[in-house]
């Protein structure tokens, strides 16, 4: 089940609200806690069992380590902590690399082992990461172990954030699990935040996706077409994963929670540098807090910076998927970061800010190429393409594609800044002076969003879900 479907909006969610704030605050959490698992289940029946496994595994892991924290058993804390990420990734190494690994031996020695043909359990990347936050941050010291197995179910399973993200860890929500209050202006602004992003995935998303999954089947391309194709990917995964975890955040603050903030209008960027700040922000603060850090993070030299970037980048890639175009995609930011660590920021400083950005902006949608491409071999046709390399310019449909959507690409584009936030805002104080005609302007938009979205997914049957993959 995903957010951006007429089950899920017309069913499951006024069910699952109505029981959630009809039942007393005490039983809250057991309500969230059995809607997420039906949630989960709906789609990956046996693979529930999975993420019950790693929630009942690191609650003991997180008792042990209080445990022996407390009776200063150093040797045994450490190994418990131990225990907990060995198993925890190698549970996410077995299902989501076993074939892929199998693969590269077959290729590289030329042997016949058998693919295990194993399925990807959905949100196991996710929920792994913030198992393991939550273990980590108890070794250290920096959350209390929780001793209530169902609020830790539950903050593990929540449905809001649990197959998209974002990246919750329990240091988050610590407080929020045990007591947390809502009124009606969370509700509201909850409500308003989920139909935009609801919006941003359907009514945008879908439709410059549609256009991108048609070009990328193309059996020949023109340059034209290459960048129509490239710009309506990059396009496709921003608003669908940034409106993704607007949806998010917004049931977390229809419920009482704070989830972290995701993106932060990383098209505006100008630098990569900029651009990893603004994009997938609890992704890349947890591999800089659990990864880079420990690892030495710039203390320790130019070398070891450089190798522990290489680390991270690398792990960053492989994250997202199977295979070597996202480990190709890892590393390609990884060179470029450190050539702005090294000299190529001071440079761009330098230069008028529009340059800035177009840098930022081509360096972003090349790297989106390699990433939506199913091998290195198609990532490199599709690039030839957008650079004229034994290809023409123009011809045949690109012509009337670029004119057909020509609109729909410029919305996008200003729909990926701050732009429409900061109209909208001055247009509303111009229109209303009191406050809560703005306050009903903006309902009435997200209720016509809302019934657009309904619209679309009854008539379209195109609505990917892009995060099978991680």
């Amino acid at each position: 089940m995903v957010f951006s479907s007429i089950i899920f909006l017309c069913m499951f969610l006024p069910v699952v609200m109505a029981a959630y704030f009809i039942c007393p605050a005490r039983f809250r959490n057991i309500i969230l806690l059995a809607s997420s698992l039906f949630f989960y289940a709906w789609g990956e029946p046996i693979y529930i069992l999975i993420m019950l496994f790693s929630t009942v595994f690191d609650y003991i892991n997180g008792l042990l380590l209080e445990r022996f924290e407390i009776r200063q058993k150093f040797r045994a804390h450490k190994a418990v902590i131990i225990i907990s990420v060995v198993v925890n990734i190698g549970i996410l190494c077995f299902f989501k690399y076993t074939d892929f690994i199998i693969t590269n031996i077959n290729e590289l020695t030329g042997s016949a082992i058998g693919l295990l043909q194993i399925a990807l359990p959905i949100g196991i990347s996710f929920y792994t990461f913030q198992t393991l936050s939550y273990t980590i941050d108890v070794y250290r010291g920096k959350v209390k172990a929780q001793h209530n197995i169902l609020d830790f179910a539950t903050y593990i399973s929540m449905f809001p954030q649990l197959i998209a993200g974002p990246i919750v860890r329990y240091s988050d929500v610590e407080k929020e699990i045990h007591n947390r209050t809502t009124n009606l202006t969370m509700v509201v602004q909850g409500t308003q935040r989920f139909l935009l992003g609801l919006g941003k995935k359907v009514l945008l998303a879908n439709q410059i996706g549609a256009i991108w999954t048609e070009i990328s089947s193309m059996g020949e391309l023109n340059t034209s077409l290459a960048w129509l194709g490239a710009l309506a990917y990059t396009f496709q995964i921003y608003f669908d994963f940034s409106g993704y975890s607007d949806m998010a955040v917004g049931l977390g603050k229809i419920m009482g929670f704070k989830f972290p903030e995701n993106f932060m209008y990383p098209y505006q960027s100008k630098s990569i540098t900029e651009f990893w700040r603004r994009w997938h922000i609890t992704l890349s603060s947890w591999f800089r807090e659990y990864l880079y850090i420990p690892l030495g993070g710039n203390r320790k030299g130019l070398p070891r910076q450089i190798f522990n970037l290489f680390i991270v980048w690398f792990l960053t890639g492989l994250w997202h998927g199977a295979g070597w175009t996202f480990i190709t995609w890892g590393l390609y930011f990884f060179v470029i970061l450190l050539l702005e660590k090294t000299f190529l920021l001071k440079l761009l400083d330098k230069c008028p800010v529009i340059i800035q950005h177009a840098y930022a902006v081509l360096l972003i949608v090349i790297g989106w190429v390699i990433f939506a491409s199913p091998d290195l071999s198609t990532a490199g046709t599709f690039l030839k393409a957008m650079f004229g390399i034994g290809v023409s310019a123009a011809g045949g449909m690109a012509g009337y594609m670029w004119r057909t959507h020509a609109v729909l690409i410029i919305v996008l584009a200003i729909g990926s800044t701050q732009l429409p936030k900061i109209f909208w805002r001055l247009g509303l104080k111009k229109l209303f002076v009191k406050a809560k005609w703005r306050v009903i302007a903006l309902n009435i938009l997200c209720l016509a969003v809302l019934f657009c979205s309904l619209a679309f997914l009854v008539g379209d049957t195109y609505n990917p879900f892009l995060y099978f993959r991680f």
